[in-house]
């Protein structure tokens, strides 16, 4: 997946270690909604949190939001406005730990704690203006304590915010409709509640008549996001449509680029995890009773694990869509009949495929599960490698060299000296990833299209049967019911 221009400006920024004197590095929590030690990592000016419902995602935000005092006159959070002990609830021997580094000083590690009735640890807490964007935003307005009244016609605005101009076309760009003008209006009910109103078309209407996803926009947006300062939000997707989902988070990189912001949202959407580069998405998986952060998950990965619309007898997880292709074509060509009993899975970078594969030598899987690593990767627990000792993309490509790309003109309808042209022209760029790129250019073919045809032949006449076996031999035990 290529990302968008402002996404790609963001994370060039941050690799050049420019700009963000402020950052929370980690949190680690313990004692909380079934956390017992694990740390997550904030790799990126943004991160993206996913997992099933109950995971923790919440719990991540509430502990970030705790590692600093507010600046300014913001409100401070404090442990139990977001852990309360409760009849049901007994906290004890809670704790949240967290890192945080300011300009060019060390980090420094920070800890919360709950001793016997009371929460220690925050007064020592560094400043920082933290906003945390809750759940409360997705309310509609007549569901909200306070505001039915509100909603009279004898009611009159006495005063109002008018958002600038940048907010007006932050608003107009994210929800694809132009709007002239926008503001936060008091009325003469109650001067501590503010509505949204909106102007398009020479149309004035209130948060009362907005569509869900334009009152979540406008109240998103309703924050000033001053410099260096951190953004927590939660379920980022709600009320919003797929193309408006993924212009919000071009949004906020542009707006994390130019402020230095760092911002940690959770989402169950594939829009936004395709937005973002794989150190940007950590999953958490909660197994056997214990969770596991993962970062550098693909979206197909993240997506498969929240999802039960398939029925698969066995996953299998590859890197990337390249190695999801080879796959496939090794069992069709050696073992069809396998081909619709499985799953394939992409999970992104090789670390992810390394922690899958400690959860398979630990037998923590539900259903049978099996890890497949690029040929170039160090054996690693619980996982097998791909054949050919190298990237899917040199293994195929060589081996079809070496046998003078026979049959590739009858699979792809190109004459075969335009193929030898093709494939040797790509084998002689730097990055392996480009080669199939430039070679389905020249032959005016799809990317993926070409791929699977070059896998096919390959798998056909170029993979023997000990290295196919050492595929498929696994994966017929994994398949056969154990007694």
């Amino acid at each position: 997946m290529i990302q968008s221009k402002s996404v790609r400006l963001l994370f060039t920024k941050w690799a050049s270690n420019t700009g963000w004197p402020q950052r929370l590095e980690w949190v680690e929590i313990d004692g909380l909604r079934g956390w017992t030690g694990q740390r997550v990592d904030f790799r990126s000016p943004i991160v993206a949190l996913c997992g099933e419902n109950g995971s923790g995602k919440s719990t991540i935000l509430q502990s970030a939001a705790l590692a600093y005092f507010q600046h300014g006159d913001q409100r401070d959070w404090f442990p139990s406005d977001f852990f309360p002990g409760t009849v049901w609830d007994k906290l004890e021997s809670a704790k949240i730990r967290y890192s945080v580094r300011q300009g060019e000083s060390p980090a420094v590690t920070g800890e919360i704690r709950k001793a016997s009735d009371r929460w220690v640890g925050t007064a020592d807490r560094h400043k920082r203006i933290v906003q945390y964007i809750d759940m409360a935003r997705l309310q509609p307005l007549t569901a909200r304590t306070g505001y039915f009244r509100i909603a009279k016609p004898h009611v009159k605005e006495i005063s109002a915010s008018s958002f600038n101009e940048e907010r007006v076309s932050r608003i107009s760009e994210i929800m694809g409709r132009r709007y002239s003008d926008g503001k936060f209006a008091i009325t003469s009910a109650d001067p501590q509640r503010r509505v949204s109103v909106l102007s398009s078309d020479g149309n004035e209407f209130s948060g009362f008549h907005q569509g869900a996803g334009e009152l979540t926009i406008s109240e998103l947006l309703q924050f000033e996001q001053p410099k260096n300062s951190l953004l927590l939000i939660d379920e980022i997707e709600t009320s919003l449509h797929p193309r408006a989902q993924r212009r919000l988070i071009r949004d906020l990189a542009n707006l994390c680029r130019e402020r230095d912001l760092q911002i940690i949202l959770t989402t169950h959407s594939p829009y936004v995890l395709e937005e973002l580069p794989p150190e940007a998405r950590s999953y958490i998986l909660t197994s056997g009773g214990k969770k596991i952060i993962m970062s550098g998950v693909s979206p197909e990965f993240a997506m498969t694990k929240m999802d039960d619309e398939a029925h698969p007898e066995c996953d299998l997880y590859v890197e990337d869509d390249r190695a999801k292709i080879l796959l496939r074509e090794i069992l069709s060509v050696h073992a069809k009949d396998i081909v619709s009993r499985i799953q394939i899975i992409a999970f992104g970078a090789a670390g992810v495929g390394k922690s899958l594969g400690q959860m398979v030598h630990q037998k923590r899987f539900t259903r049978p599960t099996l890890v497949f690593l690029d040929g170039d990767q160090p054996v690693a627990e619980g996982t097998i490698l791909l054949p050919g000792s190298d990237a899917p993309e040199r293994v195929v490509f060589e081996g079809l060299k070496i046998k003078r790309w026979e049959l590739l003109d009858m699979r792809t309808g190109r004459d075969m000296s335009s193929i030898i042209d093709a494939g040797s022209r790509a084998m002689t760029i730097s990055d392996h990833h480009e080669w199939v790129t430039s070679a389905a250019k020249t032959l005016s073919v799809g990317s993926d299209v070409l791929w699977q045809t070059f896998c096919a032949a390959w798998a056909s006449e170029c993979l023997s049967k000990l290295e196919s076996d050492k595929i498929i031999l696994p994966i017929l035990e994994a398949l056969t019911p154990k007694s």
